[in-house]
């Protein structure tokens, strides 16, 4: 069985909201990379008997722990008290730590507090990790067949000592070198709940598969839905294999609702199109305000391809301006002038238009999300009436995403 290891970060401001658990995040991923496999994370308050308590469950059920936090030199850093009982033995000062840690401050111009004396206690059997950004040592606490670690609350204290130290160590016990590799293909289009039937099959094929990789979906709200799939393999090149493997095959499935991998956006990915293809993009853009183009600028060079977006809000700009015709604006003829006119004024090669009711009250006799896109390539016209859910806000920035994405269809079917 693989060696499974637990985090447990020790803080009450961060069970108070206070400040946000980061280091949980960082040493999942990074335990992810090692291939060391875990499960579960706990957050635990400045409580000696809650610690205890975090510990003792970890351990019941895991092979080792990271306790994060807690080390420093104050009366509530106690995480070293917590540890020594949970092992059943005492604290020891460590006189040789309390002149390392003398010097560090000496180094520094500055003389040590008698309480950082504290820092260099540790349980009886326990190895220091000595610290090199810091004051507070680390710990490798050996608990029968299992280990505790103990490492600094400060993030960049804290990501030195599991790299150099906690990652190497947990590989070393492992005996099983691997590695645990995810992929992020990123949709727009569909629900939850319907991608997840369409990839259903798929995943009832994989599911209790040894070595198959996992899939899972998150749900990511305006930024759509993710399909996250998790390999372990021996080396990153073999994962790195299956992950291509397993792509290919989602992509069999859900086709052009994948718009992106890992950090792709919306708009990287439309801006890359465009570029590819030499072609250049203005917007006109109504009840987005301006979205569109301020995702598009978000883009480091799209000056390459993104002449610029004009906020037609008022009805007469868009009649007198994008030469949208008499009539209503919110409408599909109106969509496709507008793009045919930012695509003009702008001197762009393809031209997009907004137009729709955010809310909250109907306009034109259409209720609050009706949304029409416009979509204009080499003076070829096209608009996509669209219904999206939400109040007010939600509704600018789904319709923000839709436009791009129907462009994006767009620029593919064109080859």
């Amino acid at each position: 069985m693989a060696l499974r290891c637990e985090v447990v970060t020790v803080g009450t401001e961060l069970l108070l909201g206070q400040i946000v658990d980061t280091n949980s995040a960082w040493i999942g991923e990074h335990l992810a990379t090692a291939g060391i496999d875990s499960h579960f994370q706990t957050k635990v308050g400045d409580n000696q008997g809650r610690i205890e308590e975090a510990l003792r469950v970890a351990l019941a059920r895991s092979d080792a722990v990271i306790c994060c936090g807690g080390l420093g030199p104050t009366q509530d850093d106690i995480t070293r008290d917590a540890i020594a009982a949970v092992m059943g033995v005492a604290l020891v000062r460590d006189e040789a730590m309390v002149e390392n840690i003398r010097r560090i401050f000496g180094a520094r111009g500055r003389d040590m507090a008698a309480n950082n004396a504290r820092q260099a206690d540790r349980p009886v059997g326990a190895e220091f990790i000595v610290q090199t950004r810091g004051t507070a040592p680390g710990l490798i606490c050996p608990v029968g067949d299992q280990v505790v670690y103990a490492v600094p609350g400060v993030p960049s204290e804290m990501e030195e000592m599991v790299e150099r130290a906690v990652i190497p160590d947990l590989v070393a016990r492992s005996g099983e070198p691997a590695t645990i590799r995810s992929r992020v293909l990123r949709t727009w289009g569909l629900a939850e709940s319907t991608l997840a039937e369409l990839v259903g099959p798929r995943f009832d094929r994989l599911e209790g598969v040894e070595g198959a990789p996992t899939i899972a979906f998150l749900a990511s709200g305006l930024e759509g839905i993710k399909v996250r799939v998790t390999v372990k393999a021996a080396t990153a090149e073999l994962a790195d294999r299956a992950l291509d493997a397993e792509e290919a095959a989602l992509r069999e499935i859900l086709g052009e609702l994948v718009f992106g991998v890992d950090d792709d956006t919306m708009e990287s990915v439309v801006g890359s199109l465009l570029l590819g293809a030499g072609l250049m993009l203005g917007v006109a853009e109504s009840l987005t305000g301006g979205l569109v183009g301020s995702r598009l600028t978000a883009v480091p060079g799209a000056s390459n391809w993104f002449r610029g977006s004009i906020v037609s809000y008022a009805s007469d700009v868009k009649h007198e301006l994008l030469r949208v015709p008499p009539g209503p604006v919110v409408s599909a003829t109106a969509a496709t002038a507008m793009a045919d006119g930012a695509a003009r004024v702008l001197g762009a090669s393809v031209g997009l238009g907004i137009t729709g009711v955010a809310g909250p009250t109907e306009q034109d006799g259409m209720p609050v999300g009706t949304v029409f896109c416009g979509v204009s390539i080499g003076g070829s016209s096209t608009a996509t009436e669209l219904h999206l859910p939400g109040d007010r806000e939600r509704v600018r920035w789904y319709a923000t995403a839709s436009v791009l994405d129907l462009l994006r269809r767009a620029l593919l079917a064109r080859g």
